[in-house]
């Protein structure tokens, strides 16, 4: 594919996918007249639950990213009350369920029941779930160790080239 289509899909997927909260948090808004502060049971969920979207390999994942952080300002701040509901109640059906299929709290499974609790969050709590995998995306390659470990960064770019063929698993660039 050549670099010129992969960017423009790129930028197509980002900005398509980019919520009015992720926007309003990326520019430092807050909608919220009382923020949400989540309870620590809360925020590990969070954290594990980002951390089977996008977990630690040769690269960090969403928990050394700081993406539970980023999510917690998000939901916290930036989102309307009735947003802020369908999460806390996302994250109570994830618990549920792990209680449910295994009988323990989903921080206590392993990985590959944790990847069954989230499979089945996609088609129980979708709108929980999508926008779970939207903040976790977005906060992980927004981050530092996402964009210059994960993604290939160049700080100081040279002249411009528009049509640079990328080769089979090079990485992507941050742009």
């Amino acid at each position: 594919m050549p670099r010129r289509e992969a960017l423009q899909r790129l930028a197509l997927l980002v900005g398509a996918t980019l919520s009015l909260p992720v926007q309003a948090a990326l520019r430092g808004e807050t909608t919220a007249e009382v923020p949400l502060i989540f309870t620590a049971p809360q925020q590990k969920l969070i954290a594990d639950l980002a951390e089977v979207i996008i977990p630690a390999t040769d690269t960090p994942g969403a928990k050394d990213a700081g993406v539970p952080r980023f999510i917690g300002h998000v939901i916290g701040n930036c989102t309307a009350p009735a947003q802020q509901e369908t999460f806390q109640k996302g994250l109570q059906q994830t618990d549920a369920l792990s209680k449910t299929a295994f009988g323990k709290p989903f921080s206590d499974l392993d990985n590959p029941q944790r990847a069954e609790v989230v499979r089945q969050l996609t088609q129980r709590e979708k709108a929980f779930f999508l926008t779970l995998r939207e903040l976790t995306i977005v906060g992980y390659f927004t981050s530092e160790a996402g964009a210059t470990q994960t993604l290939a960064y160049l700080p100081v770019p040279g002249r411009f080239q528009g049509d640079i063929p990328l080769k089979p698993g090079q990485k992507v660039w941050a742009i």
